[in-house]
């Protein structure tokens, strides 16, 4: 029996997981995201603007106004929109924050016609000046501004990021946490990849059982900068320093009142030892208790490497999370 969730707990799912089938545009990114709600998947979604329309970064209202009907229509709605800031005018000028800022307050506007409780941008990309900037637009438009951070970003890590949202001090800017951050160990078919194209078997052995020990990840710098890394895998080996974390669910407790949602990042489902699900139980323990009221995004990262069928692996990975955070609230009231 699995344990009811709290009810200001919301599972959804990303459109970003159909990223393949968006590219192959045999459906349109919108009709795709609507599919998602009457596909009775998820009734709740995060879409990614720049796949929706070509008329981005300025979106035209009609076209924010009529994907919220067609999802409401299906009994669905938009949860957080992810946003983008264009921070270069090529060939090489630095925007200053007046056109940073222009650039994402059509975002705002676009996210606010579709019903999206916010938007979000990597955790530091704004940066202070920006932020304080957006805060009033962010009232007005009735929008949360989440600072992303996955991998390697910890709050250790980028301190000053951090910190910068706990300054700001107003509920419209919140941390949205990506659990890529609490990987236990890899995910087996990303070392099936990584072994097929030619990366060294001892390191494959040593990323296999010994993760998260730091001279693992001496050994994985070793070999990049030894010139090591095949071609063919050479940007996937990089997740290793970007996108994939060591930490654990219990680094995050300092952080957790600023925090307003995760994305329950998988790239595989391949749980047998629970490298999918404790991470998520773990979280599930934090939250236990505390005042959090927000979105849990089922997020495909491993469709880089994987060809398998979206729909089927989102569904499946939302009842595993289902399932794993009800256990995670259950082990925090004993």
């Amino acid at each position: 029996m699995t344990t009811a969730l709290p009810s200001d707990w919301t599972l959804s799912a990303s459109a970003f997981n159909w990223s393949s089938e968006i590219v192959r545009a045999e459906r349109t990114a919108p009709d795709i995201a609507i599919g998602i709600v009457a596909e009775g998947i998820a009734s709740v979604i995060e879409v990614e603007l720049g796949q929706l329309w070509r008329s981005y970064p300025v979106p035209t209202d009609a076209e924010a106004e009529a994907l919220r009907e067609s999802l409401a229509a299906v009994g669905g709605r938009v949860s957080i929109v992810g946003a983008s800031i264009d921070d270069w005018d090529l060939p090489a000028r630095r925007r200053s924050d007046a056109e940073r800022l222009a650039f994402l307050l059509p975002q705002l506007r676009a996210a606010h016609r579709l019903g999206a409780s916010g938007l979000r941008l990597p955790i530091g990309q704004a940066g202070p000046a920006l932020l304080a900037d957006l805060l009033p637009h962010l009232h007005e438009l009735d929008l949360v501004l989440f600072e992303e951070a996955q991998g390697r970003q910890t709050p250790s890590a980028h301190t000053a990021d951090y910190d910068t949202v706990a300054a700001i001090d107003d509920s419209r800017v919140r941390l949205l946490i990506d659990i890529s951050m609490l990987m236990p160990a890899l995910p087996t078919t990303y070392l099936e990849r990584l072994s097929s194209g030619g990366i060294p078997l001892e390191l494959i052995s040593r990323l296999t059982h010994d993760w998260r020990e730091a001279e693992t990840h001496d050994a994985v710098m070793d070999l990049l900068r030894s010139g090591g890394v095949p071609g063919p895998v050479h940007t996937l080996y990089m997740d290793m320093l970007v996108r994939f974390g060591r930490s654990d669910a219990a680094e995050l407790r300092g952080i957790l009142p600023l925090v307003g949602a995760f994305h329950l990042k998988f790239w595989d489902l391949d749980d047998a030892d629970h490298r999918i699900s404790a991470p998520i139980q773990a979280l599930g323990a934090e939250l236990a208790g505390r005042d959090f009221r927000g979105t849990f995004t089922s997020e495909w990262g491993g469709l880089e490497w994987l060809d398998d069928d979206a729909a089927g692996m989102t569904r499946a990975h939302l009842a595993l999370a289902r399932t794993a955070l009800g256990i995670g609230v259950s082990s925090a009231r004993v």
